[in-house]
């Protein structure tokens, strides 16, 4: 069996060469195609033809001149940090009084540009007495009303110049120093009474630890936030954070109380429950000055006690203060 098995495996080898032989002649063509031996070619010098820059003005050369119209400073080179862009418009001319408060009268005009400004008081706040041109971006009744206030005192003052005209820059730093809220004093039956006997800047909310003012600033800020501590004659220590936010026409200090206010050891205000918002803005005529404040107190605390003349007495302590950093600003200035 196994011879037999043999050569049936050789003649089906045989069968299997003779076809191949058969189909290689009939095409030409290998079964297998080899690649085509590669010869490496001498590479090619590459000839740059360089310029003759024997005509070339030499830049290290002391005597190379410079042309006007090609010359630039890197001053005039700048990029944009689009995360903090503080958005500055070209330059605007000055608004008016009456852009902002079109409906005020001959006499509200007076008493405006007067030392004690003009006031008005009313319980509840629905809308403003001064009527606001919508247009002109003042807004302060909203932020005020969201408190939902029991007592309301909107004032009005209007400081002339003083052949110097302030911008932004000079209002905030002229708001600067709150150490000298305390100097300020009002008169009440004849005599002159200094309602904060210590105004101090803290450095937080948290961290109620005295600090100083800082210097004048030389460009505005972004934004500020900055934390004081009125010692009040009467009403003891009363602490207030201000938010400074800055428009394109004014700057607004919008404050509020963030502890309790009390008179001895009755809580009087909850904290967050008083809203002072200051608004100040170089107009034609001078410095314009408009405050709208807020405040809270129970029904049983409000049927007993009138708080609206203490209130006011405070504001003017405020605008007088106000004033005067603006007159010391001219100074510096001058």
């Amino acid at each position: 069996m196994n011879s037999i098995k043999k050569v049936l495996y050789f003649l089906i080898f045989i069968l299997l060469t003779f076809s191949l032989w058969a189909q290689f002649n009939d095409n030409d063509e290998p079964l297998i195609e080899l690649e085509p031996e590669v010869i490496p070619q001498e590479e090619e010098e590459l000839v740059i033809d360089e310029p003759d820059l024997s005509d070339e003005i030499n830049l290290a050369s002391s005597d190379l001149l410079y042309d006007d119209d090609y010359y630039y400073d890197d001053d005039s080179l700048f990029y944009e940090a689009s995360p903090l862009v503080f958005e500055v418009s070209p330059f605007i001319g000055l608004r008016s009084i009456d852009d902002i408060f079109p409906r005020l009268s001959r006499s509200q005009r007076v008493m405006a540009g007067s030392e004690t400004g003009l006031r008005y008081s009313y319980d509840k706040i629905t809308s403003s007495m001064l009527r606001i041109n919508p247009d002109s971006g003042v807004e302060l009744l909203s932020a005020v009303a969201a408190k939902n206030p029991s007592h309301v005192v909107e004032a009005l003052a209007l400081v002339p110049y003083n052949d110097i005209r302030l911008d932004l820059l000079d209002i905030y730093n002229a708001l600067g120093e709150v150490q000298n809220i305390k100097d300020h004093s009002i008169s009440l039956n004849g005599r002159d009474i200094h309602i904060f006997t210590e105004t101090t800047r803290l450095e937080s909310a948290r961290n109620r630890r005295p600090i100083s003012d800082p210097l004048p600033a030389d460009t505005l800020p972004y934004s500020d936030t900055m934390y004081v501590r009125f010692t009040d004659a009467y009403f003891g220590d009363v602490y207030i954070r201000a938010d400074v936010s800055f428009s394109l026409y004014g700057v607004t200090y919008n404050m509020t109380n963030f502890r309790d206010v009390r008179y001895a050891l009755l809580p009087l205000m909850r904290a967050e429950r008083v809203s002072i918002i200051i608004y100040l803005e170089p107009v034609k005529e001078g410095i314009l000055i408009y405050s709208l404040t807020g405040f809270y107190l129970p029904g049983l605390i409000s049927n007993s006690v009138n708080l609206t003349p203490s209130i006011n007495r405070r504001i003017t302590v405020l605008l007088n203060w106000i004033t005067e950093g603006l007159r010391k600003q001219e100074l510096v200035i001058n």
